[in-house]
């Protein structure tokens, strides 16, 4: 999967037309953050794992610059913070009318590093849990090439960082349903042309279409078709993370204001 730094142009042409989009949203049909509090185990692992899923990186480059906590700290704090979430069930007791859930998560995650730190001991992982697994020296990778000079406001790093790993897990969402669908063609000109590294080296039509064995037109409505699902699948994964309908809005509302990506 591309780098989450590669899906700029995308973010910019979904930022324009979102904002004309948060009246027509549905409410919410399901929640990953009220599946936490779910009495049926599955139910509250599987949600944690989607949870864990869309924090990890965030939470790994937060604690990297905020603690300056070295990348091999960082990453077992990042374990630990997850494994003591899910045993302590840190997120049940997430209150929507408190604060959004990116802001108990974050106040959770400085509390936890400060014991952590305060008890100074190496933090185990375990317990026969199995969490998402972290790709640590990518993200550390990606630390590096976006903020090797380090950052200043770490309350906006947060929320871009997020919305970096939103629209990484949306891509995602989309790579899967195309593949399944029978038209990995229609990810590969999305990928090709709105996820390109340099919008100088970006493909024409003309010659996606060659590559492709596909007419001009086809490349044309595959593109189209593969940004529509994209910002549906924004919405979906969005959605889920939101404990609220209000909530919802405000991040929909906020996404479509953010010139911070």
């Amino acid at each position: 999967m591309a780098a989450a730094h590669r899906q700029a142009t995308t973010i910019a042409d979904l930022r324009e037309k979102v904002k004309k989009m948060v009246a027509g949203f549905p409410v919410t049909r399901h929640s990953v953050v009220r599946s936490l509090a779910s009495e049926c185990p599955d139910v509250r692992r599987a949600a944690f794992g989607a949870l864990a899923d869309a924090y990890w990186k965030p939470v790994f480059k937060y604690v990297r610059l905020k603690w300056n906590a070295d990348s091999e700290e960082a990453a077992d704090l990042t374990q630990g913070f997850f494994l003591r979430a899910y045993e302590k069930a840190f997120f049940s007791r997430f209150d929507p009318a408190k604060a959004r859930f990116r802001t108990y998560l974050r106040t959770c995650l400085d509390r936890f590093v400060a014991n952590a730190r305060q008890e100074r001991r190496r933090l185990k992982r375990g317990g026969g849990v199995e969490l998402v697994p972290f790709d640590f020296e990518a993200a550390e990778r990606e630390l590096q090439r976006q903020h090797g000079d380090g950052v200043q406001e770490l309350d906006r790093f947060f929320h871009r960082e997020w919305l970096r790993s939103l629209f990484s897990l949306a891509c995602d969402r989309l790579r899967r349903a195309c593949a399944s669908s029978g038209r990995p063609a229609r990810f590969t000109i999305f990928e090709r042309y709105d996820l390109a590294d340099d919008e100088s080296v970006r493909p024409t039509y003309a010659a996606l279409a060659s590559e492709l064995a596909l007419s001009v037109t086809d490349v044309t409505n595959e593109l189209a078709a593969a940004r529509r699902e994209f910002r549906r699948l924004v919405m979906t994964v969005l959605r889920e993370q939101c404990a609220t309908d209000e909530e919802f809005a405000h991040e929909v509302r906020a996404l479509g204001a953010a010139d911070d990506l």
